[in-house]
């Protein structure tokens, strides 16, 4: 008889189990299937539990309360927040009214002449995508560099920001290397150059404390999946007075601004969701940083010739991304999740991919660093034992790999 593995799940930034919480919220709910445009009881009782999610959310990243009604966007997910942005970015310049020197409430922007775009090389895809789709429509792209540990270079920042630059997107944590950006310092730059300031906080948001008030941002992207809510479901922060297009069009849900029936039980897990991730995030950071930490300490003592990528500082609680020359990572994968182990070799959504990390590749890893790596993200649910566990497995599967391959 086959002993039974261990499993251990340490791919938390690809996705994360639903609370205990959370889901007992969306089972009891599922009773509720009144449409939350409706009028009647049924309709009133699924708008107001819409609104309550609405408010939890914005708490989670201190949107002003009396705002929030009109600042919180529900959407599909982060990819379809994000896009959203650029569109409406692409829909500002597009339109011959926004040109004609329209300001947009205490943000002042002039989009007059204003046709470039500033994001980072080590964006999750959706944004550098949605970049390079709008620049097929006439308007400019600079992909901004970052240093060794994935930091934004400032200084290539404020060299590349002037009376063209229209907006700019940074993501506030990375989601491969765990990279902490200063969007407060970043934001403040960009504000003095008279554009927009968008951040992908999907990564950040339940992990480090968001203040939307502090940060100064326009926009902020949300994902119900990465903070143990339901799949499907996403929100955008809209700052009062900056414009906002929609993508859907149809009804007149989310003011108008994004079309179709509301996804209740998704809607209402998230804000369950959110509930929970601003109640625990010292508690959070306090339980797995040190289990990071040991799982480091571990690797490094036990595997020789490694590399930590993302830097020691500024990093994440739950994320190391460790490249181990000699091996080649999706074999590391495979021979991992043979053993119960389950990681990832970098970005869920570029899985499949011949082509190195753009994020690694973006701090300066060659090919073989690149094809190398493994990024283990750690969540609640993760134990000592599971630590040591790994600790235990991984040093073995490495050796056996490096002396088959024919890289020297």
């Amino acid at each position: 008889m086959t002993k039974n593995l261990r499993k251990v799940y340490i791919d938390y930034n690809a996705t994360t189990p639903l609370r205990a919480e959370v889901k007992t919220l969306i089972i009891e709910d599922l009773e509720n299937f009144g449409n939350a445009s409706s009028m009647h009881a049924l309709g009133r009782f699924a708008r107001a539990k819409v609104e309550q999610a609405r408010a939890q959310v914005g708490a989670l990243i201190n949107a002003d309360p009396s705002e929030i009604s009109g600042s919180i966007v529900f959407t599909s997910g982060g990819s379809e927040a994000n896009n959203m942005v650029f569109q409406t970015m692409y829909r500002l310049v597009a339109c011959s009214n926004c040109r004609q020197g329209k300001s947009f409430g205490a943000h002042k922007t002039d989009v007059q002449n204003r046709n470039e775009i500033l994001t980072t090389s080590i964006e999750h895809p959706c944004v550098l995508n949605s970049a390079l789709n709008i620049e097929e429509t006439g308007l400019k792209v600079k992909i901004l560099p970052v240093d060794e540990n994935g930091k934004l270079k400032i200084d290539a920042l404020k060299n590349a920001l002037s009376d063209k630059t229209l907006f700019v997107s940074v993501m506030a944590a990375n989601n491969e290397i765990g990279v902490i950006q200063n969007i407060k310092e970043i934001t403040a730059l960009v504000k003095n150059a008279g554009a927009f300031m968008h951040t992908d906080a999907v990564q950040a948001a339940g992990k480090i404390p968001i203040n939307v008030k502090d940060w100064g941002v326009d926009y902020l992207t949300l994902s119900a999946h990465k903070i143990y809510g339901p799949k499907g479901v996403g929100a955008l922060y809209v700052k009062k007075g900056v414009p906002l297009f929609p993508l859907i069009h149809g009804g007149h849900q989310e003011n108008s601004l994004r079309a179709g029936t509301y996804n209740n039980t998704g809607i209402f897990g998230f804000g369950k969701a959110a509930e929970l991730a601003a109640a625990e995030i010292d508690k959070y950071n306090s339980a797995i940083t040190p289990l990071r930490d040991k799982l480091r300490a571990g690797l490094e003592a036990n595997i020789p010739n490694i590399t930590i990528n993302g830097g020691n500082t500024d990093t994440l609680p739950n994320t190391l991304n460790i490249s181990f020359p000699g091996a080649e990572g999706e074999a590391i994968l495979l021979s991992m999740d043979m053993q119960g182990i389950q990681a990832s070799t970098g970005s869920a959504c570029a899985s499949g991919s011949l082509e190195p990390s753009h994020v690694l590749s973006a701090i300066g890893l060659g090919p073989e660093l690149s094809h190398g790596s493994i990024r283990f993200s750690l969540g609640w649910g993760i134990t000592e034992d599971d630590i040591n566990y790994i600790i235990e497995t991984l040093p073995p599967i490495i050796a056996r790999l490096r002396s088959m391959s024919t890289i020297t």
